[in-house]
């Protein structure tokens, strides 16, 4: 008997299976009719081919060995991260089962045990109620590691003592007085261990700034470093502050009084002068280093902050003050403030009189004033204010308080009076004080009090003994109000010879503009005493600036940058801008303004049209004054010509890729195409946005271009043409290749249950040692399970190697033979063909079917 099987490797396999299948057969012969033998019905013709896997995959993770359909026991190292995997298994042979731990699937999801244990999985492969694979795969997750050490650990500030090792726990590290923290950065070995510092979760690399206790003292930082497995190591950072030699104060104040000359830390010596009547003075030091310095004042320890009260010496004397300060390390340094209290103050600290005032203002160096009064005024009050409290005034002779005033009656009018204040110091030291007070003469005071002009105002400021006096005012102006008020009531007034009211205005008509007007104010005393003042007004000339405050273009901007000097300007604009606006701002809110001989409003845009791309057009802007000066400002527009710019900015295909990588410069690409790729978008962008762009002749930046499929070349223009007319023509080759036939089946076709024919007994099952899933049937015309084709492709099946015309169930994906089969061993085949292409794949794994139409059926 001839017996087919798939591999020679399984001869032996195929042997073993059809001497059971015949053993099977005698053992039940008794419940058979004798034509059965004869026609040779069941198992007697054929086997199954071998039951194994295809593939066999484990993700994450990688079979040890590596996978083969023979081989049934695998390792998989996993890191111990990981707590589960995907274990996928496709059979052999199409319709073969596959279960994954008892589970009937192709994958399935394991998960592991702990770290360090070891997960089995059984994956059986098997066919229907005959043979079966099984198949064991050990999933071996890694332990949890043990690495507690630090890879590196660095400080901020010093050196470790001794240099960082991994092993060496314990170091040690100095710093300056002056550093208050440290930045400690440690970095583990292994990144699955924790830490911490000084108690504080820390990542590896992270840095962490720690406080430093003060100068002298030691500060321990502990980096604590566990495994994974939850070993500990810890790791200890001695660091040694210095002391410190800082002996200086910051700040030094006292009272009353000021320190000369003005603190500062480095300066030690000072002194302060006080009045005669300070008894003692205020001191007020402050460390710089408050945590480890001393000081005292005077010998007595003081604290920083601290007033300490000094008692000074008798008038005239000099008290010194020492401050030592004392630093931790020992060292230090003293301040000395030397207190002159004053003996000798015999001057005054104010002095005033009523009525009247002082010809200058009080100064307690200026003994001698003058005072005038009215011719009416018979008394006057003198109020002196001493320094010193300790000192003595007398006025005339007579003791006078302090602060409080003095009538002294006045001599006759029109004469003059001596008024003197002696101060006597508390040491015996005088200083005379002298006021001179003029009493007017009867009836001739012919002062005024005010005079005002509006507008105005007057130059120079008024003042009663100043009588001449000048006011400016614009062209506009044509009349000024004078308001004159007399000193005396008694006094009269006119104003250009008419009689006028002391505090009313009176309105002046002026000359014309450019000339002067002159206003005379005649006051007369009492007496017959005459004054005369005088305001000349000048009306200024019509204005003569003809400057603009202002001068701006959009689009711009100028060049140069607007100045009211400069009256020549160039501006600059693209070929595409056919106006401009220009904005002309006056100085002279008077003068006028045209721009190209229309008339113009200032601080407002006029647009002008400008010549054609690439010529210049002209603006005149003439401002003219009110007096009728005139100057023009020119800007020359010079407007772009158009582009040349014929570049592309990008160039772009889809699908596939220009090759070589665009450039601007570069005109010539290839594109290689799929075989049947029906069609390609070309977008071109240009550098100038003002450029065109045709594709193939038609105008867009972006285009579709069909494709003939493949083996073939389509050649694709790309023309830029610039603003200027000028163009450049990039060529993109799209090269198509010829078609390739799909890939073969991957898996023999399977002939179905159904039509697996076998004896059946009453109740229709197949009789002892007989089977459905033998390959061995009697039904002519059966059908054949096969993969799913791809999309776009149409299947075939082939019989002893030859195609023959079969129906194609596509929701099953089964092929069964139109015309009936001849009875026999068939070889049984299957092929894809490419509809696009109608190119036919190589013929699939080959299965061995016996047809046995001649025995009896089911």
């Amino acid at each position: 008997m001839n017996l087919p099987y798939h591999a020679s490797g399984e001869r032996d396999l195929i042997t073993m299976r059809t001497m059971t299948v015949v053993r099977q057969y005698l053992a039940a012969a008794f419940l058979v009719v004798i034509g059965l033998i004869a026609y040779g019905c069941g198992d007697s013709a054929t086997v199954n081919p071998v039951v194994e896997l295809a593939s066999l995959t484990v993700d994450p993770g990688t079979l040890q060995p590596a996978f083969s359909g023979g081989t049934t026991q695998y390792n998989v190292d996993v890191s111990n991260n990981i707590t589960s995997v995907t274990i996928t298994a496709q059979p052999a042979v199409a319709g073969d089962t596959v279960t994954i731990n008892g589970q009937t699937t192709t994958s399935s999801v394991i998960n592991l045990g702990a770290a360090g244990t070891t997960t089995p999985v059984n994956i059986v492969v098997s066919e229907t109620g005959t043979n079966s694979r099984t198949y064991t795969v050990l999933l071996i997750r890694a332990g949890l590691t043990g690495n507690n050490s630090l890879q590196n650990l660095t400080l901020s500030s010093g050196t470790l003592d001794p240099p960082f090792t991994a092993n060496e726990l314990n170091y040690s590290l100095d710093v300056a007085n002056n550093v208050g923290n440290v930045t400690v950065t440690p970095t583990l070995s292994d990144p699955a261990a924790t830490m911490t510092v000084n108690g504080q979760a820390t990542n590896s690399g992270q840095a962490r700034t720690i406080p430093l206790n003060g100068g002298g003292q030691s500060t321990a930082i502990t980096i604590a470093v566990t495994a994974q497995n939850g070993n500990p190591k810890t790791y200890l950072v001695t660091v040694s502050r210095g002391v410190s030699s800082n002996n200086n104060i910051q700040g030094l104040t006292v009272s009353p009084g000021n320190l000369a000359p003005s603190f500062r830390a480095d300066r030690t010596g000072y002194t302060v002068n006080v009045g005669s009547s300070v008894a003692s003075i205020t001191v007020t030091p402050r460390l710089q280093d408050t945590t480890t310095a001393t000081m005292t004042v005077n010998g007595q320890g003081t604290n920083s902050g601290q007033t300490r009260t000094i008692p000074l010496g008798a008038a005239g004397s000099n008290t010194p003050i020492f401050i030592i300060v004392t630093a931790q390390n020992g060292t230090q340094k003293t301040y000395t403030v030397g207190v002159n209290r004053d003996g000798g103050n015999n001057n005054l600290s104010a002095l005033t009189v009523s009525p009247g005032s002082l010809d200058s203002p009080f100064n307690a160096n200026d003994l001698n004033y003058t005072v005038g009064v009215g011719s009416t005024v018979a008394s006057i009050t003198v109020t002196p204010t001493r320094q010193d409290p300790n000192a003595t005034i007398t006025v005339n002779g007579q003791a006078a308080t302090s602060g409080q005033g003095r009538s002294i009656p006045l001599n006759g009018a029109g004469s003059n009076t001596l008024i003197n204040i002696l101060v006597t110091a508390p040491n015996g030291s005088q200083k005379t004080y002298t006021v001179n007070v003029n009493r007017a003469a009867l009836g001739g005071n012919n002062n005024l009090s005010s005079l005002t002009v509006s507008p105005g105002p007057l130059t120079p400021a008024f003042t009663a003994t100043t009588t001449s006096y000048t006011v400016d005012v614009g062209s506009a102006v044509t009349s000024v109000s004078v308001t004159p008020t007399r000193q005396d009531p008694n006094a009269t007034i006119t104003m250009n010879g008419q009689a006028a009211t002391s505090g009313q205005g009176r309105s002046i008509p002026l000359n014309g503009a450019g000339s002067n007007t002159l206003i005379n104010i005649l006051v007369t005393a009492p007496n017959g005493l005459q004054k005369t003042y005088t305001v000349n007004v000048n009306r200024a000339a019509l204005g003569g600036n003809n400057n603009l405050s202002g001068l701006s273009v959009s689009p711009g901007p100028l060049d140069p940058s607007f100045s009211a000097n400069t009256t020549n300007y160039t501006v600059d604009v693209g070929s595409s801008v056919t106006s401009i606006s220009v904005t002309p701002t006056r100085q002279d809110s008077n003068a006028t303004i045209t721009v190209n001989g229309t008339p113009a409003t200032s601080g407002q845009g006029r647009s002008v049209p400008l010549n054609g791309a690439g010529l210049n057009t002209l603006i005149n802007i003439v401002v003219t004054a009110p007096n009728g000066s005139q100057k023009p400002y020119t800007i020359t527009v010079e407007r772009a010509a158009l582009g040349g710019n014929n570049n592309l900015s990008g160039l772009t295909v889809s699908p596939g890729n220009l090759s070589p990588a665009f450039t601007a410069a570069r005109t010539a690409y290839t594109v290689n195409a799929g075989s049947s790729d029906t069609s390609i978008t070309v977008n071109a962008t240009p550098q100038d946005p003002s450029a065109t762009v045709t594709i193939n002749g038609q105008g867009g930046n972006s285009r579709s271009i069909p494709l003939p499929g493949g083996p073939s070349s389509t050649e694709i223009e790309v023309l830029v043409i610039a603003p200027n007319g000028t163009d450049k023509t990039y060529l993109i080759t799209v090269n198509q290749p010829a078609p390739t036939a799909p890939p073969a089946p991957s898996v023999a076709p399977d002939l179905i249950a159904e039509d697996d024919s076998c004896p059946r007994d009453s109740a229709n099952a197949c009789l002892p040692g007989t089977s459905d899933a033998d390959n061995i049937t009697n039904v002519s015309a059966p059908r054949f399970r096969i993969p799913q084709p791809g999309a776009g492709q149409t299947p075939s099946l082939y019989v002893d190697g030859v195609k023959v015309s079969a129906n194609f169930d596509q929701g099953a994906n089964t092929l069964a033979p139109t015309a009936a089969l001849s009875d026999g061993v068939r070889t049984i085949t299957s092929t894809v063909t490419n509809t696009a292409t109608t190119l036919e794949s190589a013929q699939s794994p080959s299965l061995p079917v016996t047809i046995d139409t001649v025995a009896p059926g089911p």
